[in-house]
């Protein structure tokens, strides 16, 4: 799993982001579809009036030859054809009598239709006294006026469809707005309470220090142990939130590092946490492993690491530290995350059970220094047998 993961916009805001513009999306493109629509049947209607003026104007010198030669012969070899239009005549039972139209297919409960690219006007003839017949006017339709018709509707949709999305936006802005104070009130107040921290801490850890060197009963040693234990909790926690607020501001240096030996140092550092919950603990450490990277920062993620495989362990577990020259690798035996969650647990705030104490701060440490020096993240975890979370980067 890649660190991207933990890009500044959480899940949440990024889910419901996506969820709005694409429904917001979908809704502007229906209703340009519908206005399309609408433009595209009034460019047609548009078109078929201009025909249908042009014919009318043209039966009215037509329709005196026409009356003249259904009043005489009706010879079907003389019947006149116009020079502007194809001409036909259809009898009381709509069937062609005589013409010369190129489409003889005729919806006659319309006056005036396009059909496969010819328009017909259709003339009743018994207002002219000349009996149930149907002059049929026919001209070839160029369709430049529907290629006019789409492109002017793609070009003005385009830049609607453009306008309408940055609206959307913005209004998606808008409504995220309260989650954002949100987010940016509990960042507040975890920097208002970082600052408060630091100072008992250092002393409780101090005096135990101090305490550990007097010769002390056994049964006064182990409340010791659970006293240390409780503030070096506090005092992972402590800076996590220091490195997650002053990251930006603390200097970075970066020198190759023995990771083995900084791994048994933060080891030794959670020794009696690990003794109480009587974990097994399992490594397999390859000598003389450097990695170039800041020392306060690979720190924190293996304190998170190992924090995470401690806390979520089940009593009596195991855990296995697994380092080599490009991969170190952390297994417990805990709870495991489930499947749904896998994706989200390197995002601020998110923890896998929530009934375990902690802000949900730590793996989206790890995600973020991971991503900062190029380091793959890969998870492997299933409910109740455990998680594995390995770090991999590539040797020079």
């Amino acid at each position: 799993m890649s660190a991207i993961n933990a890009s500044g916009i959480s899940s949440a805001k990024y889910q419901t982001l996506k969820r709005f513009l694409t429904l917001y999306g979908a809704l502007v493109i229906v209703i340009l579809a519908l206005i399309g629509t609408l433009y595209y049947q009034y460019e047609k209607t548009r078109m078929l009036s201009s025909h249908r003026l042009a014919m009318q104007l043209e039966s009215e010198s037509y329709v005196p030859v026409l009356k003249k030669w259904l009043t005489t012969d009706r010879d079907l070899a003389s019947f006149p054809k116009d020079l502007a239009y194809k001409t036909a005549l259809y009898g009381y039972d709509q069937k062609i009598l005589v013409g010369n139209l190129k489409n003889n297919t005729l919806d006659f409960k319309e006056s005036i239709a396009l059909q496969a690219q010819h328009v017909h006007l259709i003339i009743p003839l018994s207002p002219y006294g000349l009996g149930e017949f149907y002059l049929i006017f026919e001209t070839h339709d160029d369709q430049l006026w529907k290629t006019e018709a789409i492109q002017r509707a793609l070009w003005i949709g385009s830049g609607l469809f453009t306008f309408l999305l940055l609206i959307g936006f913005i209004l998606a802005r808008l409504l995220l707005k309260p989650m954002n104070d949100a987010i940016a009130l509990l960042d507040d107040f975890i920097k208002d309470t970082t600052h408060e921290l630091n100072t008992p801490i250092s002393a409780i850890l101090t005096n135990l220090e101090a305490l550990k060197e007097e010769d002390i009963p056994q049964i006064i040693q182990k409340k010791l142990n659970r006293i240390e234990i409780a503030s070096r909790t506090i005092s992972t926690l402590y800076n996590d939130l220091t490195y997650l607020i002053l990251n930006h501001d603390v200097a970075v240096i970066n020198e190759p590092l023995d990771i083995g030996e900084l791994l048994t140092e933060r080891l030794d550092y959670f020794r009696h946490h690990i003794k109480q919950k009587k974990i097994h603990c399992e490594s397999t450490v390859s000598p003389n492993v450097l990695l170039t990277i800041d020392r306060t920062k690979m720190t924190r993620v293996i304190d998170n690491l190992l924090s995470n495989a401690i806390k979520y362990n089940k009593m009596g577990g195991t855990l296995k530290l697994t380092l080599d020259h490009e991969t170190l690798c952390v297994q417990d035996s805990g709870i495991g995350i489930p499947a749904d969650m896998i994706e989200q647990v390197f995002e601020r705030y998110t923890r896998a059970d929530k009934s375990v104490g902690g802000f949900g701060i730590g793996l989206h440490i790890v995600a973020m220094i991971a991503q900062e020096y190029t380091l793959d993240i890969n998870i492997e975890s299933e409910e109740k047998i455990g998680t594995k979370i390995c770090i991999k980067w590539k040797t020079v």
